[in-house]
């Protein structure tokens, strides 16, 4: 299951993990973020172990999507190293997620 992600947790569950995180950067009032969630919580579901999957809340976590240069939703970015090494804006089907996570796990 993907975890909700803030600016206090960020840090540590992303920023310093020993594995590959998808992040969701996301609001409640954006459809298609609506949309991208079953795809978010299969892939945390079927990477489980190998990877962690977040979603950021943009509208409770302004600073952190401006730190990231959020000025789409749904951004979805995959971090390795405490880094942005792949970044999808809109609504992408799975295996084109699947495809950035196999490249880092």
């Amino acid at each position: 299951m993907a975890v909700e992600l803030n600016e206090s947790t960020f840090q540590t569950d992303v920023v310093e993990s020993s594995v590959p995180v998808l992040v969701d950067f996301w609001a409640v009032w954006c459809g298609p973020c609506r949309m991208l969630t079953p795809t978010v919580e299969a892939l945390a579901n079927e990477y489980a172990g190998k990877i962690k999957v977040g979603k950021v809340n943009v509208d409770e976590n302004q600073q952190l999507a401006a730190k990231y240069g959020i000025m789409s939703i749904p951004t979805v970015m995959v971090f390795k190293d405490g880094k942005v090494v792949e970044q999808f804006i809109g609504v992408q089907p799975k295996g084109v997620y699947e495809d950035a996570l196999k490249r880092y796990i």
